[in-house]
């Protein structure tokens, strides 16, 4: 696949400088513009994809990603559908099945175990997924129980569904569901060694997961990464260096597909290589990056 990048972004001091700062994405070249969703200090983030939706004409907009036991998917549906008809279809949506223990006690509801939490995204992108398709959906599943339910007007096609994961149940899913399969993090370092949770081997893995799972599919899904750290270099300057700096203890760090730390040309040539290992083609870099990752995107979406 092509590739495509989106940023990632949750909070601007006014609305006038998020619609500001989607229309500046959508200028330098990025294809999506996403909204987390933890509830801290941060816009709503449909009503926030709607307004840089209405603020942008090609731009895509969307989450990354949607704390599935934080709505109840008949509702979420509806206003997914909506959002669909504002945007004129342009939106992409990320489904999560929760992990942040703050959002769950802030919200007043119990973090049960991931099993449980995976099989409710299931079985609610799946009620989603048949209301968009068909207008209309009587489900009855061990957590999700639906009947008669309805979601008119819709658009006029489904919105492309993320599912990101790093485990494999989750990643089972992704690849059984999604269109885009975000491939996430392993766990949490120690003692600094962010080059453990951004592991080659790490990404190996689930990549076999995703091929193993998606079977015949796997050629028609897009793979995404998130970048943990990006930091452009001017020509001269060791990367290797840098990467240390940031918390990236040796050299073959700058190998993990989350790392973008470079030269505009090395930059280039690993989303070549890591396209080529792994099937990243949509990567996506944090707000605070968008301007200065720029000159990458220019030279490298649609290639």
């Amino acid at each position: 696949m092509s590739f495509r990048f989106g940023v990632l972004g949750a909070v601007a001091p006014t609305m006038a400088q998020w619609r500001g700062q989607a229309r500046e994405a959508e200028a330098l070249g990025y294809s999506a513009l996403y909204v987390y969703d933890h509830l801290d200090p941060q816009y709503g983030p449909l009503v926030a994809a709607a307004v840089a939706a209405e603020a942008t004409t090609s731009l895509h907009v969307g989450t990354l990603v949607l704390n599935n036991d934080l709505r109840n998917s008949v509702v979420l549906a509806r206003e997914i559908a909506t959002l669909g008809l504002a945007a004129e279809g342009r939106i992409e949506v990320g489904f999560g099945a929760g992990y942040e223990q703050s959002d769950y006690a802030a919200a007043g509801i119990a973090l049960e175990d991931s099993r449980t939490r995976i099989d409710r995204l299931e079985e609610s992108v799946s009620v989603m997924s048949t209301l968009w398709r068909e207008g209309t959906v009587t489900f009855e599943g061990r957590h999700v129980q639906v009947h008669d339910a309805l979601c008119e007007p819709r658009p006029l096609s489904a919105p492309r569904i993320i599912i990101g994961g790093a485990r494999p149940r989750l990643l089972t899913l992704a690849a059984k569901l999604a269109d885009t399969v975000n491939v996430n993090r392993m766990g949490s370092a120690t003692h600094g060694d962010l080059g453990r949770m951004y592991s080659v081997d790490h990404y190996d893995r689930c990549l076999d997961v995703i091929r193993r799972a998606a079977g015949e599919r796997f050629d028609s899904l897009e793979l995404q990464i998130a970048a943990a750290s990006v930091l452009l270099l001017g020509k001269g300057r060791p990367a290797g260096r840098a990467a240390a700096m940031l918390g990236f203890t040796s050299e073959g760090d700058l190998d993990s597909p989350a790392v973008l730390i470079g030269t505009v040309d090395e930059l280039c040539e690993r989303l070549w290589q890591r396209r080529q290992r792994w099937g990243f083609s949509n990567v996506v870099v944090p707000a605070e990056a968008m301007v200065a990752f720029a000159p990458v995107v220019a030279e490298m979406a649609g290639k």
